[in-house]
């Protein structure tokens, strides 16, 4: 099964259904309903979502998405391990260096998808856009 590791941004796309961004990481959601991919973000994405989307969404409303939002992925902790390695990165951007670290801690995960591959170019894992994901699918 692939494994996906979800950015921030990817997220706030399907829950503000910013289009037409928001299409692909629809098709995405659909292939994890259908068990045939596995989906994995930070707790630090669930977080930062939540804070971005709380201008935008009244507060019960989010907080009954992010649960189920929660029934399709597996939250990475940021734990001390992942800060420390953020601090210590070559990684321009430490909240980028985060996912990174978070993503390259699940065994066998295949892709990190975002919007901003630009800011992941040090990654060691590949990073895909949610469209080139959906090519893949």
């Amino acid at each position: 099964m692939i494994k996906v590791f979800l950015d921030t941004n990817v997220i706030i796309d399907l829950i503000a259904d910013r289009k037409p961004f928001s299409k692909h990481v629809i098709e995405i959601f659909k292939h994890a309903e259908e068990n045939s991919i596995h989906l994995f973000t930070s707790s630090h994405s669930i977080a930062t979502a939540h804070y971005i989307l709380k201008k935008y969404v009244a507060e019960k409303e989010l907080r009954g998405i992010l649960l189920n939002l929660l029934a399709f992925l597996d939250v990475v902790p940021v734990d001390l391990d992942v800060l420390k390695k953020g601090l210590r990165s070559i990684h321009k951007d430490f909240e980028d260096a985060i996912q990174m670290f978070c993503a390259s801690s699940i065994p066998g995960i295949n892709y990190i998808v975002t919007r901003n591959t630009k800011d992941f170019k040090t990654s060691e894992l590949v990073v895909l856009t949610p469209d080139e994901m959906c090519l893949k699918l």
